[in-house]
This record gives C-alpha cells, sequence and structure tokens, in this order.
C-alpha cells in the first residue's frame, strides 16, 4: 500500500519533472553556444554540486569553495544562469498546478475549499434565511488594491518573454514526442529561452512613477477585463437562484482599486499632474476596450430585419446611427450599436481630451454616465431576448455590459494617502495664513478637535487665490484638488478613498478631511443640508500601539458631532485600514497576528454600539511577515463579525505577477477572495463559541511573550542594527531600481524608520525571514512550560480556530524557506565577532525552539507536512539557491573589501534578483 501510494505520488509529479528538465537542458544548451564550454562546464559543476548539497552527500561549503575567487566575468552569466534555471522551474511548476487541477475535476472529486462550487456547496448545507443573506451582503465589496510597492523585480520584457514560454509549454503538452507539431514548439521554445538570455535581467534606471502607473494598469488587459466581470456576473447569478426574492448584489461585488499615483506617503513622485494622469491613464484603458468590444459587437450583430424584429427602444437608435439612411439598412442593431460607439467616442473626448483609436467622431453626444451607456445595451440586450436569440446576449454584449457595470468610465478606485505628520505641518500652516491660530501643532488634542470641528462647519476656505505658501503646503493642496479634478471628470468611485499613515488621534483624521473641503471633495453643508464627502475618510492604524488604540479612535472620532454627520451622510459607512508590515517591524509576527485580530474585535464592537457599516481594509503585503500567506485562508481567520460582506486588501508586487498575470490564476484567486468573503460573512468560521474569551486570553498572553522576545532581539540588544546592516544586503536594496519609493522614510539608520519592504526583503535574501517567525517559539515554549495539559489546549486550538491554525501555517512556509547554515555564511560578514556570535547564536536558538514548538503543537512530522506541493517546490529549486546566495556573498565580501566595481554591484544586484524569483515573495 505504502509503495502504492509512493508510485502514484511519483507518478504525478514525474510531468513537472519533465518539463524542469527539458527546460532546464535547452537553457543549458543556450549558455554552452553563446558563452563557451568553459563557462559552462563550470555552471553544471556547480550544478551537480548543488545537488549533492540537497543530498548530504558533501557540505555545504563545497558549492562555496567552487565559488571562491571566481572571476566576475564568469560569475555574471552563472548568476544569470542560475536566476533563469529559477524563473523556468517557476514556470514548469505552474504548469503543473494546473495539471493536478485538471485531473482533480476530471475524477469527479468535490470541489476544492477556497473555489465557488466549494462555498456554494456549504451555504446550501447551512439553509440560510434570504432576508438575512441580503442584510448582511447589503454594501457587498471585494476590492482588490494593486499597489506599486517594490517587490516585483522582474521587467516587463522578461515578463513577456516568460509569458510566451508558458504558452509554448502548455500547447507542447498536448502532442506525443513522435508529432511534427512538438518539434516545431520546441524549436520555438529554444528561441524564446534564446531571446531571454540575451534580455538584460536588471534595470539601468529606476522605475518612475508613470511606468508603474503603466505596470499596474496592464493586467487589465491581460485577464482583470475578461476575468472580473465574468465573476461578479456568475456570482450574482448563483446567489439570486439560492435565494430568490431579494435583492441580491444590485452592485458588482468585486471591484478593484489601485494606489499607484495617489499614494504619497513617503514618495515625492506624486504629484498632482501624476494624479491626474494617473485617473486618465486608467480611463483610457477602459474606454479603449469599450470601443474596440463595440467595432466586435457591430460586425457580430450584423441581424437582418427581414429575419428578426427589434424593438421601438433599438428601432431608434437604430434611427440614430450612421449618416448615411442607406448603410447597413436593413441590419438594426449594428446600426444602433454605431450610435451607442459614436456617443461613447463623445464621451471619451470630453473626459480624456482624446479619441482612442477605435473611436468614431460623428459630433454625437456624450453620455452623462456610465448608466446611460448601459441603459443602451440593455435595450439591445432586452431586445434580442424578445426574439429569443439569448445565446447571442450571453456572448459579448452580456460581457461589456458587465464590464461597463463593473469598471465604469474610472476603470478603478485610485486612492490618496498621505503620512499623518505630513497633514499635521500642512494643516497648522493655512491655519496660521488664514489666522485663525498662530501655531496649531502646540494646541492639544481636545483644543485641535475643537478648532478643527469649527472649520469644517464653516463654507469659508482657508485659502484665496493669492496665499503664499510652503513648496509642501502647495504641493499637498494642489494634489487634493486634482483629486476633486478626476472625481468631477470620471466620477466619484474614480477617488473613493483618503487614507491617513500612522494615524494616532481624532485630530489626525479630522486634519484629512479639512484638507478634502480646501480641495473641494467635502461639502460643509448648510442650515438646511447635510455634510457631504464623496471621498471616504480612512485611518490607517500600523504599530502595535495605534492597533490597541484604533477602536478608542475611531470611537471618539464618531462623537464629534461634525464627524459622525460625514459618516452618516455615507449611509453610515466607515473604513478602516490595518497596517500589517508596520506592526510586524515593531513587535514581531505572532504578536503584529494578535494585534490585528484584537483591534477587529474592537472594532467590531465600535461597530455594534455606534451603528456604523464597518469595512476593514488589510494592507498585506507579499510575504508572511507583512501580512502573507494564502488569502482564503487569512480572510477566514477574521473574527466573527469582521467581513460582513465586504473587505479590502493591498497586492504588491511579485505576487501581483503571480497572481493575475494568467487567466486561470487569475479568476482562481478572485474567486478565492469571494469564496472567502462569502464564507466568513453567511457562516460561522470561528468555531470558538462560548470558548472565545478564554482563548483570546491565551493568544494575549503568548503575544506578550512573543513580543518581548522579539523586542530582546530587536529593540534591545546593543548592535543590533549593525549586524542586521552587515549581515543581510539592505544596503543594496536601495539600488535593484525596483519603485520609485525610497527604501526609508527617513535618512536615519533607526529600524522604526526603515521600510518594511527592504527590511523584510534583506532577511530574506540572507536566508533568515525573521520577520516571519522571530519570538514565537519562545511564547509557545514559555506559555506551554512542560505541561501537557497545555500543550493540548494549544493543540485543540490549532485544530478548531481558522485564526491559530492560519499562524502556524504561515510561519510554517515561511521557515521552511529559511536556511539558517546558509545564514550563517551571511552572519560572517558581520566584522564584530563578538556580536555575530551572540545575534546569530539568539537567532539559531529561536529558529530550532520555534520549529519544536510547531512540531509538538501540529502533530506534524515536519513543516510541510500539510503543504506538499510546497514542499516540492523548495525541493525542485534547492539547487538554484544555493549557488545564488553563495555568490551573494560572496560579492558582497568584495564589495565590503573595497572592489567597488560597476561589475561586481551589478553582481549583488542579479542574485537578489534571482534569490527574489525563487522564493516568490520577496518583501
Amino acid at each position: 500500500m505504502g509503495e502504492s501510494t509512493s508510485e502514484t505520488q511519483q507518478d504525478a509529479i514525474r510531468p513537472l519533472r519533465d518539463d524542469i528538465r527539458f527546460l532546464g537542458g535547452v537553457l543549458g544548451d543556450t549558455i554552452r553556444d553563446h558563452e563557451g564550454p568553459e563557462v559552462f562546464d563550470l555552471i553544471e559543476r556547480v550544478r551537480i554540486e548543488a545537488f549533492r548539497v540537497r543530498r548530504a552527500e558533501v557540505e555545504r561549503s563545497a558549492v562555496a569553495e567552487m565559488l571562491d575567487g571566481v572571476e566576475i566575468t564568469v560569475a555574471l552569466p552563472l548568476i544569470r544562469a542560475f536566476s533563469y534555471f529559477v524563473l523556468l522551474a517557476n514556470l514548469a511548476e505552474d504548469i503543473q498546478r494546473d495539471r493536478r487541477r485538471t485531473a482533480h475535476e476530471a475524477a469527479g472529486e468535490p470541489p476544492q475549499d477556497s473555489s465557488l462550487a466549494a462555498t456554494y456547496r456549504k451555504l446550501d448545507a447551512a439553509a440560510l434565511d434570504g432576508a438575512e443573506v441580503a442584510d448582511l451582503l447589503a454594501d457587498a465589496l471585494v476590492s482588490p488594491v494593486i499597489t506599486a510597492h517594490p517587490t516585483e523585480t522582474r521587467r516587463r520584457t522578461v515578463f513577456d518573454a516568460q509569458t510566451r514560454i508558458t504558452e509554448l509549454m502548455r500547447l507542447r503538452q498536448r502532442y506525443p514526442e513522435t508529432e511534427r507539431a512538438r518539434a516545431d514548439l520546441e524549436h520555438q521554445i529554444r528561441r524564446q529561452v534564446l531571446s531571454l538570455w540575451r534580455t538584460a535581467l536588471i534595470r539601468l534606471a529606476r522605475l518612475r512613477i508613470q511606468d508603474e502607473i503603466s505596470v499596474g494598469l496592464r493586467y487589465y488587459d491581460i485577464t482583470l477585463f475578461d476575468v472580473i466581470p465574468a465573476i461578479n456576473a456568475e456570482v450574482r447569478a448563483a446567489l439570486r437562484s439560492r435565494f430568490p426574492g431579494v435583492e441580491l448584489l444590485p452592485r458588482p461585488m468585486l471591484r478593484p482599486g489601485s494606489w499607484i499615483g495617489g499614494d504619497r506617503d513617503g514618495n515625492p513622485y506624486v504629484t498632482a499632474e501624476v494624479v491626474r494622469q494617473a485617473g486618465q491613464q486608467a480611463a483610457t484603458v477602459a474606454f479603449t476596450r469599450y470601443l474596440g468590444e463595440l467595432v466586435e459587437l457591430e460586425k457580430s450583430l450584423a441581424l437582418s430585419a427581414r429575419l428578426v424584429s427589434v424593438t421601438p427602444e433599438v428601432a431608434a437608435l437604430a434611427e440614430a446611427g450612421y449618416p448615411d439612411p442607406a448603410a447597413h439598412a436593413d441590419e438594426p442593431y449594428r446600426r444602433a450599436l454605431h450610435t451607442i460607439r459614436g456617443r461613447l467616442t463623445a464621451t471619451a473626448a470630453r473626459t480624456l481630451g482624446t479619441i482612442p483609436a477605435t473611436g468614431l467622431d460623428v459630433g454625437a453626444a456624450p453620455y452623462p454616465t456610465p448608466q446611460a451607456v448601459l441603459d443602451d445595451l440593455d435595450a439591445i440586450d432586452a431586445s434580442l431576448r424578445a426574439s429569443r436569440d439569448d445565446l447571442l446576449a450571453d456572448d459579448r454584449l452580456a460581457a461589456l455590459r458587465h464590464a461597463i457595470e463593473t469598471f465604469g468610465f474610472h476603470l478603478q478606485g485610485l486612492d490618496m494617502r498621505q503620512n499623518s505628520e505630513i497633514h499635521e505641518q500642512v494643516v497648522a500652516e493655512l491655519l496660521a495664513w488664514a489666522g485663525v491660530h498662530p501655531d496649531y501643532a502646540s494646541l492639544p488634542e481636545s483644543r485641535r478637535v475643537e478648532l478643527l470641528e469649527a472649520e469644517l462647519r464653516t463654507r469659508r476656505p482657508l485659502l484665496g487665490p493669492h496665499a503664499r505658501l510652503s513648496e509642501l503646503a502647495r504641493k499637498e493642496i494642489d494634489i487634493v484638488c486634482a483629486a476633486k479634478d478626476v472625481v468631477d471628470t470620471f466620477g466619484v468611485e474614480a477617488v473613493p478613498n483618503y487614507i491617513i499613515s500612522m494615524c494616532t488621534s481624532v485630530s489626525d483624521m479630522l486634519e484629512a478631511a479639512l484638507l478634502l473641503k480646501e480641495g473641494g471633495l467635502l461639502d460643509p453643508g448648510a442650515p438646511d443640508a447635510p455634510p457631504s464627502c464623496s471621498v471616504g475618510i480612512v485611518p490607517l492604524f500600523e504599530t502595535i500601539e495605534d492597533l490597541a488604540a484604533g477602536a478608542a479612535t475611531l470611537s471618539a472620532a464618531l462623537d464629534v458631532p461634525a464627524y459622525h454627520e460625514l459618516v452618516a451622510a455615507r449611509g453610515m459607512r466607515q473604513e478602516v485600514m490595518l497596517g500589517y508590515s508596520d506592526s510586524n517591524k515593531d513587535g514581531g509576527y505572532l504578536a503584529a497576528n494578535w494585534a490585528l485580530y484584537r483591534a477587529e474585535l474592537e472594532l467590531v464592537e465600535v461597530a455594534r454600539k455606534t451603528g456604523i457599516r464597518l469595512r476593514l481594509f488589510h494592507g498585506r503585503g507579499g510575504t508572511v511577515g507583512r501580512g502573507g500567506g494564502r488569502s482564503y485562508d487569512a480572510i477566514l481567520a477574521q473574527p466573527a463579525g469582521a467581513v460582513r460582506g465586504s473587505l479590502r486588501l493591498t497586492e504588491q508586487g511579485e505576487v501581483i505577477a503571480a497572481k493575475y498575470a494568467e487567466p486561470g490564476a487569475a479568476h482562481r484567486n478572485l474567486e478565492s477572495l469571494i469564496a472567502g468573503t462569502l464564507e466568513s460573512t453567511l457562516l460561522d468560521v470561528e468555531g470558538l463559541g462560548a470558548d472565545a474569551e478564554p482563548s483570546y486570553e491565551v493568544m494575549d498572553e503568548l503575544a506578550a511573550r512573543a513580543r518581548a522576545a522579539y523586542s530582546r532581539l530587536v529593540h534591545e540588544t546593543p548592535g543590533f542594527v549593525e549586524y542586521f546592516r552587515q549581515s543581510t544586503p539592505v544596503a543594496e536594496v536601495g539600488d535593484l531600481n525596483i519603485g520609485s519609493r525610497p527604501a526609508s522614510r527617513k535618512p536615519t539608520n533607526s529600524v522604526s524608520d526603515l521600510r518594511a519592504i527592504p527590511w523584510v526583503m534583506s532577511w530574506s535574501q540572507a536566508r533568515v525571514m525573521l520577520p516571519g517567525w522571530y519570538g514565537t517559539g519562545t511564547a509557545l515554549e514559555e506559555w506551554v512550560g512542560g505541561d501537557p495539559d497545555r500543550l493540548a489546549r494549544l493543540t485543540d486550538l490549532y485544530r478548531r480556530w481558522p485564526f491559530l491554525r492560519t499562524v502556524l501555517s504561515n510561519l510554517a512556509q515561511v521557515m521552511a524557506k529559511s536556511d539558517l547554515d546558509i545564514a550563517a555564511r551571511y552572519a560572517e560578514l558581520v566584522e564584530n565577532v563578538t556580536l555575530r556570535e551572540q545575534i546569530f547564536g539568539m537567532i539559531r536558538e529561536e529558529h530550532a525552539k520555534t520549529i519544536r514548538m510547531y512540531i509538538a503543537i501540529t502533530g506534524n512530522e515536519h513543516l510541510l507536512a500539510d503543504n506538499p506541493s510546497l514542499s516540492e517546490s523548495i525541493h525542485n529549486r534547492f539547487p538554484y539557491l544555493e549557488p545564488l546566495n553563495q555568490m551573494q556573498v560572496e560579492l558582497l565580501r568584495r564589495l565590503r573589501a573595497g572592489d567597488d566595481s560597476e561589475l561586481v554591484r551589478r553582481g549583488i544586484l542579479l542574485t537578489m534578483n534571482g534569490l527574489a524569483t525563487a522564493l516568490r515573495n520577496s518583501g
């Protein structure tokens, strides 16, 4: 039986290993042909030795010794080779996942968790009340928000080549080895791999913010334009069929957002002009797609009036079509669509100032709103259905209708974000200029709130046209005014939220409101009219202290009449953003995760008491150290009442490409977000019942112990920052040219001022992965204290409670990617031997302790016992990671010894790129 299972597992992974072997062979042939036999032979010897290290046949030093002193001109192609080996292995793994999924479906097995099919089964079994479902989903929204956080290290050229190779490999598997078609495909793959080898892996110049806007928008044409509306239509139909008699999801549930071009926290390159560009470029993508679809519809709906009849509404549209009455005279649908294209072209010209290539400039009247376009398209849909041509209505026309309903004229909501410190400086300057108060910054909190509320109740602006302001204040006001222009041009959904980073007080929220008022986005109202604000004011609670105080801050803000009236005018909807990155850097993995959970519990209670409809926005990064992990599991791990049909979450860096660069992957990831949201909203997924409060108390103790252990290392150990800077490539991360934002908020050596991305990415490169686990082992061991009953208590919670299960599962995943033998090589870069031994000794001891406690609690034999696909992935890529890490250490040593050549620096950046690709969630 064991042998049979083993054979079955081997059969399952054989296609993957065959693909990796084939692609590795193609790359090897390319290297031999273009770099020469000597370079190829060295790469092969290193690769073989790395495999021997994996099998424990030789010591880790074997690879290091082979690379010691290697000429930089040889090192560069070697690094590129292993970087491309990893990239091609990733590609093969993606194809293998699709194979397994297809085999699962073909076998008729039950749908897998995180799929909508599985969620529908659970909802059917729960026998839910339709009216209650309608109430819980009244404000249904799932919004993945694309950010420009710089952890995507691949250039677009490399990305495109990888996509083409993936497509060819999918085609290749359809043919047996003997068929000519397969040989032709393999020849094309060789051509693409050669093109890849001849393409530079890293950028010569740092990305501009304009480049980041374009990069973020490219995913719409690649996948999102097709996938998002289709999912929205599917979910609406599935829920309405299950709960007839109630109007469910009147608006599309899945609506994307973006920070790129609106997030100026720490990014000096976001200006008023950039905000306008971001809004216009997004709208251009939408109009271009709509007009192109209308062209195709005109061709495909050339139905003859001699064969079909149309409704009066379509007849009227057709009458206004081509200027020549004889043109397509008996094709009413084509003429009607021509009318719509003309009007939509006029809309594009009015809003964009230009006409897309597929536009039709006939001097038509523009549409006032997206709903007006939909009304005309709905008329065509109704006419087709009236003549029983439903198959035609359900094809391209339905897709266009769903797309316009989802994306409108704006495509995506652009969030604005700025740090509360900047708001305070600008507001102080405005109040001083207007003569309201000469020194706002000196006021206590109560006086600030009183003054700000008074200003929010008056229509009088603080600034006149001739106000003389500092460069900072003028820039901030201009940006808010630019956001107003975007809203006026593309609609209120174009800029839906204003986020306040490092929000710690009520005045932080009111300061943002005052800036929105000055920019024209907030109307104070009048005696006979309530105040209004089209933009939601969103506090972002980031540190552990701010998370703990978040509910009190929100409650106090709602006690301010002027703010409460604004929230009431927005239907009592209030969004709160939770920061995963800074809370982790502040207090460590376990303490941060529990601080987030506790904050959500308290915010839910505030919502219950005040009657607001709370929406949480999760600022998650790609790595576990920044809130990463499977989104579906993360949603189910939320407290009861924290989701209520809506959530937003950030999608960052390399995770965006991994999730949304291919239609199948995009569909799976987006449906998992909706599946998790529906289950967390409509079902009891927490599973604690009456045991909730005692379980929370256990976690309170664990979190306190974990934070203390983490702080002893990161915040209290003298020389820790020196160790971090010398034992990781943090200084070099800023040279990677992977984003427009600086690596630090301020030019200091403090951990608190370092951005979370370089913090996490540097530990990942050095294979320590410290932000994803440190402190947890000590907390668990101390709390258990050798008591088997306490250990059994944690095991029981692990099995019953999605929160603890997800926390430990994510921890295991990140620790499986760590490698302390490699990390020891990085530690050797620390000049102070005593400091090195002290800190690395603490890291090694905590690492072992954490693994030991994980195994004791879960009962798993090793870290990835419950995740065989990741285990296989790490096994496959280990031989490619080894040389990249060893080479990075070697080149860092040379650089720090004084070899500051351009080639050495380039080599370090190439290793960082390769390792980020190999780890698949670098920051």
